[in-house]
């Protein structure tokens, strides 16, 4: 076991990339000990990979390179300062808002940070803000993505842990509600301090207007479950509801109706049972080239291509690791690893919570080294089936691994974060990493309610019925 694990840690401190160090130090164990024949290697990472659910990787991050092409981005933008830009710190609020609506298209947190916050950044150094000041609200406002659905780690993570990925997308709802009031909160009180102004005048055209689209937003269950009254069945009540929601946001010309209607298809899609997560992501991919080609006419074939480009070299990234941590991982428990840390916890408590606040203490120090793919990979089949034996529910798990692993891309050394948003703000690496850590707070109070209450995660999957 120490061979494996100090082979890694060591190839991991020389530089080498986090999926070739778990693929050398898994091969350099198997030479050493000459445990399995080598073929098993290629096997386990071929089984790594061979499975349904990852088929939504590529879809998602499809989905999310298209969005960013189809002009949605600025629409949002525009939709958030309407809504909240005449708030003291408006366009800090607005940052956190548009996070909010991107955040159910991108499924990333670096898909978010890289596309809306170009704009943002630049948006709040022109209104006078600080760069450090607008590249610490991007980045924790850029955690959201992988909370509220649709996301990527919980695909991940639902395949690693064999548990519904449509109860995971619900069940990081009501968590990304309290996260984005918690900076909201936290923005209101620097505002506060600092003497932040509002940055857009407060009209009640444009706050009508706003408010219109999320109405029209929510008419949409409620024109489908009327046409249900009226005689339709529940298909065609959808696709009639939806018909009408396309009409009259092509004759008002909304702003960011379509752009909040891809969590409402995604979620609702799988709720009613069209279709299932991997199927969704899938959705989220026809949205995308609607909104692009047909709505806001924005795609070309060049910009469609290097979406296209883009995403093979992301998925080819992403695979790769779950490759080659899914036979460090076996090798791990074959090495009796998983059962001695078993063994070790429960001799150190019998508590449920002293366990979760031991692994949010892992966490955050694994999510400053490891890729986020890579993490939940690696630790998932060796905590869960702890986590299992403490009673804890696999959802509400998930979410306690994901937003640990979503707080390590904000800290150094490996925070990818960091050097989108350092790249973007054209600041040092080192500036960047100081100019987040404030930001921290809100994300350690959104952890600290979410691994104690577990109901904040638990309610919405249990009311559905996905979970009991």
């Amino acid at each position: 076991m120490w061979i494996l694990i100090g082979a890694f840690l060591v190839l991991m401190i020389i530089g080498v990339p986090v999926a070739v160090s778990m693929a050398a130090a898994s091969i350099l164990y198997i030479l050493v000990y000459d445990v399995v024949p080598d073929v098993i290697v290629a096997q386990r990472m071929i089984a790594g990979v061979e499975s349904f659910p990852l088929i939504a990787v590529p879809f998602f991050i499809l989905a999310g390179n298209l969005m960013n092409i189809a002009g949605v981005t600025g629409r949002i933008y525009a939709f958030a300062v309407a809504l909240v830009g005449w708030m003291k710190g408006g366009l800090a609020q607005v940052n956190i808002i548009g996070s909010v609506v991107f955040s159910g298209m991108s499924g990333t947190a670096i898909a978010d940070a890289a596309g809306i916050g170009t704009i943002e950044i630049k948006a709040m150094k022109d209104h006078g803000y600080s760069t450090e000041v607008a590249v610490g609200v991007t980045a924790v406002s850029a955690t959201l993505g992988p909370i509220i659905p649709p996301s990527l780690p919980f695909v991940i993570y639902g395949m690693m842990a064999n548990v519904s990925i449509g109860a995971l997308f619900l069940g990081g709802l009501i968590p990304g509600a309290v996260m984005t009031l918690l900076m909201m909160t936290t923005v209101g009180v620097l505002a506060y301090r600092n003497n932040w102004g509002s940055d857009a005048a407060f009209e009640w055209q444009r706050l009508f207007r706003a408010a219109i689209e999320v109405m029209v937003v929510g008419l949409f269950p409620l024109a489908a479950y009327l046409l249900i009254l009226a005689g339709l069945s529940l298909n065609v009540a959808v696709i009639v509801a939806l018909v009408l929601l396309v009409a009259a946001d092509w004759y008002f010309d909304f702003d960011a109706v379509m752009a909040l209607m891809t969590p409402v298809i995604l979620i609702g899609g799988m709720t009613l049972g069209w279709f299932t997560p991997t199927e969704a992501a899938v959705a989220a991919v026809l949205w995308s080239l609607f909104l692009g080609l047909v709505r806001y006419r924005t795609m070309t074939l060049r910009t469609l291509a290097k979406a296209s480009m883009d995403t093979i070299e992301t998925t080819a990234a992403v695979l790769f690791i779950v490759t080659a941590a899914s036979i460090f991982a076996w090798l791990l428990t074959v090495s009796q690893a998983a059962q001695i840390l078993s063994a070790w916890i429960f001799a150190l408590t019998e508590s449920p919570w002293v366990f979760l606040i031991l692994v949010n203490l892992l966490l955050l120090i694994v999510g400053c080294f490891l890729d986020t793919i890579a993490a939940i990979t690696l630790f998932v089949p060796i905590l869960l089936p702890i986590a299992t034996q403490f009673g804890i529910d696999p959802i509400h798990f998930g979410l306690i691994i994901t937003l640990n692993l979503m707080i390590g891309l904000l800290t150094p050394p490996l925070g990818m974060i960091i050097f989108v948003l350092a790249r973007i703000s054209k600041m040092s690496v080192e500036r960047t990493t100081m100019a987040i850590l404030p930001w921290l707070v809100p994300l350690f109070l959104a952890l600290v309610a979410i691994t104690f209450i577990p109901q904040l995660t638990l309610w919405l999957p249990t009311a559905a019925g996905m979970i009991r």
